[in-house]
């Protein structure tokens, strides 16, 4: 009985890599962004001008796929930087107005749908999923790595 419910686990997680996959797919094919650089960008959008360390910690990312990241989101015009004029030490990161028009056209599909879904589930379900991912993140904890709100930064985040 054991091995069935490993397997029932994985097939449920496979179905939940899925679905985070398929999304990616049609985020990358509608806007050339992936997953990673959405999340950057909108939180980036949200905080207005703010460090790549505040994002990092936010999002739960290393300071590195930031930077990453961000190289990326200026390359395309998206995103911008500058010294901060208070302390030169650090970057000031801001959405451009082309950064801006990519976020209002961008579809954010499995989150909207996940959180409709989610708020409609009595709070002790939802308490229940909660504690179940939590738990599962735990399983599939990789010290070497810091966690994120995406299974991790995708290939081409990581990569100049």
């Amino acid at each position: 009985m054991d091995a069935d419910l490993t397997n029932a686990a994985l097939r449920a997680l496979r179905r939940i890599l899925r679905a985070a996959d398929l999304s990616g797919r049609r985020l990358a094919a509608e806007t050339g962004l992936t997953a990673s650089q959405l999340l950057v960008l909108q939180e980036v959008e949200r905080r207005g001008q703010t460090t790549p360390g505040s994002i990092a910690m936010r999002l739960q990312l290393s300071q590195a796929t930031v930077t990453n990241i961000m190289d990326r989101l200026e390359a395309e015009g998206l995103a911008s930087r500058r010294r901060n004029e208070g302390d030169r030490r650090q970057q000031l990161l801001a959405v451009t107005s082309k950064g801006k028009s990519v976020l209002e056209t961008a579809p954010n599909l499995l989150r909207a749908q996940f959180s409709r879904r989610f708020g409609e589930l009595a709070p002790w379900e939802q308490a229940m999923i909660l504690a179940a991912l939590e738990r599962l993140g735990e399983l599939l904890d990789d010290t070497e790595t810091a966690a994120s709100p995406l299974a991790e930064a995708s290939a081409a985040d990581r990569t100049v």
